[in-house]
This record gives structure tokens, sequence and C-alpha cells, in this order.
């Protein structure tokens, strides 16, 4: 983490050496000189940041911190970027108590854009990042080596920061689809997410509570953005993706053409419940999305996953900016899931053990009593 990591999808670069950090995110595929224009201007940019503010800059090292979210038009990565910016204090940044940034001295944090869940618990695993934001269910999966993850080595160094705030499942069709219950799915083209998701795993699980299997279903593998434009030019007929609402995608898509959502309720969503403890009952409320009723569905928690080879005191000092009373703004003013972004709620549904790093600021500020478990269990 002390140098600058190698990025295949994203850069991020400091706006100022003297005040907040910008997460400013350049993407490079499909860039070509533009893209490698941007490159060059992040490389100036950091250069100047690290040696062009005096010798306090210089004494100062810099760390990089890597958070993987996922894609654009979902919450990961709006969210992920946020989180980014709260914890960061790069080196020459004017202190907390000065009106300055109150993250980690020295710390730069990085939002970098992947497939999903799966795929971030997997370069955790693999020690391609420090951190990323992961489904609950797809975190015990890989820490347990269950599911997907059977045979794959490293989902055991998978430690919790926080629990941040729970997903929705959303099933989105044409307004004048036929489509009204998942069932209505078989035969019909449909966007399962894509591979990496945690979209991907859990519609495998509605659509077999539901008496179906990927073969009853015509199934395609998508990015959010690429199953609107699908569904828009009706060559899909209906797509899964699990996010918090309002998720960008959804409402790009109810702007574009008349869409229904249709509900998750009835006996084979209580069965779902009953065999699956990290999802819960939930409403899309009716403000998400224009035009749009409230709809029941499942929701899921959002987790922000650390590799348990992080020094502790690094993740105690990253948890404590999380909460920082400063860093409030800037998690409200980023995607709307960033309002329920709550210590109240930090350790609800989290089932994965704690970072011991986070574990000590969670004791330390009353939220987890000396005689409880460091791990605790989806509630």
């Amino acid at each position: 983490m002390d140098r600058m990591p190698e990025t295949d999808r994203t850069i991020a670069s400091p706006r100022s050496a003297r005040g907040w950090v910008s997460t400013r995110v350049f993407r490079l595929t499909g860039f070509g000189l533009l893209g490698l224009l941007a490159v060059g201007l992040v490389t100036l940019a950091a250069s100047a940041f690290l040696f062009g503010a005096g010798d306090s800059v210089r004494a100062q090292e810099a760390k990089f911190f890597r958070i993987a979210t996922g894609w654009t038009g979902g919450s990961y990565f709006p969210i992920g970027t946020s989180i980014a910016n709260v914890i960061s204090s790069p080196p020459g940044a004017r202190p907390c108590d000065r009106g300055g940034s109150c993250g980690v001295p020295g710390l730069i944090a990085l939002a970098k854009t992947t497939g999903g869940s799966v795929e971030n618990v997997r370069q955790i695993a693999k020690g391609e990042v420090e951190s990323g934001l992961s489904q609950a269910d797809i975190a015990y999966a890989a820490l347990n080596g269950t599911g997907i993850f059977k045979g794959e080595k490293g989902g055991e160094k998978l430690r919790a920061i926080a629990s941040l705030y729970h997903e929705t499942v959303h099933l989105v069709v044409r307004a004048d689809s036929g489509i009204e219950t998942i069932k209505d799915l078989r035969g019909k083209r449909v966007s399962l997410g894509e591979k990496g998701s945690g979209t991907l795993v859990d519609s495998l699980i509605l659509l077999k509570a539901h008496g179906l299997t990927e073969k009853s279903v015509k199934p395609v593998y998508l990015q959010p953005g690429a199953s609107v434009d699908r569904l828009v030019e009706g060559e899909i007929d209906a797509l899964f993706l699990i996010a918090g609402a309002p998720a960008a995608a959804i409402a790009e898509l109810a702007g574009r053409i008349p869409v229904r959502l249709v509900p998750l309720a009835g006996p084979a969503v209580e069965k779902v419940l009953k065999d699956y403890p990290f999802f819960k009952a939930g409403t899309i409320p009716a403000e998400a999305y224009e035009g749009l009723p409230a709809t029941e569905t499942l929701t899921v928690a959002a987790l922000w996953l650390v590799s348990a080879e992080v020094e502790a005191d690094l993740v105690y000092q990253i948890t404590r900016a999380l909460w920082h009373e400063n860093s409030r703004a800037t998690l409200d003013r980023g995607h709307a899931a960033g309002k329920l972004i709550r210590l109240e709620s930090a350790l609800e549904g989290v089932p994965v053990p704690l970072h011991p790093g986070a574990e000590r600021f969670y004791r330390e500020a009353g939220r987890l009593p000396a005689d409880a478990e460091a791990a605790p269990r989806t509630q």
C-alpha cells in the first residue's frame, strides 16, 4: 500500500495538495489517446501533489488503499467513492481541526470499478485490493468456501469493517409485458446479472424458489447499463439488479420507456426468507423511481469488507474516519443509500468476523460490549 497501485479500470487523483481529496475517476477502457492523456494528467497531478507542496509533504509517506466497488450505474461505485473521500487525508492536507479532511493522515483511498460482490471478495482473497463492498450472503459463502466458492482459497481472509445499508432486489419488465411474477419468466429472455456479480447468484436463488432453473429462461449475463439498453430495444424481456434504491440504471430506464417493478412476495419468497437468513423482506419506496408505485421485494445487507492482512491500527483509523461526524455530509451528498449508512446499524447483518481494528473502534464507541462476540451473525 506504500506505492501507487496498478489499476486496470480506474485511476483516482487528488484535486488539491492542501485541501480535500476528490476521487475523480477516469475510465480508461475505450478512451484511446484521451485515456492516455488522462493518465498523463493524473501522473502530473500526483507528482505535484506529492513533491510540490514542500518538505512537510515529502516527510509524510503516502499510503494507498483500494476499495473494490461495482459498475458505475449501480450503488456500490458512488458509495465507494464517498467512502474513499471521507477516509482520505493525503500528505499536506489541512488538518481536521482546521477545516480540512478528517480522514487517515497520509492515506489516499481509491474507488475501483468491478463486476460486483463476487469479483470483489475474490480480489480481496487474492490480495489484489485491500477492501471491497459485498452483499452479506456472498461474503458468507466466500468466507466458508460454500456455493460458487467451493474449493476456492483465500475467503478465510475476509473481515468486516461495517454493514453499510440494505440493498434491494429489482426485477424490472416493460410496462406492457405480461410478466407478473417470477414464474412468468419461463421461456423469457432475462438478464440475470453480470458474471461475478451478487445479482447473478441471487437471481438464480429466486428462480429456483419458483420452480425454475437457469435453463428455464433464456439467460443473458450483462452489466446493468447493457441490460437497460437491451430492455429498451426489446431484446430482453426482464432484468434483475440488486442495488441500493434508487439505482441509477433503473432510474435511467424508467425515464426512457414505461416499465414495471415485479413484486417479490408470496409463498416462494417466504421460503427464500426461511432458507436464506441473509435476506429480509422490504419495500422499494414509491419515491425511488418516478411513476412507479411502492413494490414488495427482498433486501440484503451491503458490507464493507477488508483483508485480515491489513494492519489493525490502519483499519482502526479508517473505521474511526468513516464514522467521524464530519463524514456525514459527504455520505449524504453521494448516492441516496449514503443517508442509510449509520453507526447505529453498522453491526447489523454482518455474517463474517470483524477486523480487529474495526472491533477496537466499536468497543471504544460502546457499540460492541466488552463481553460481546467479535463476529456478530446475521440477525
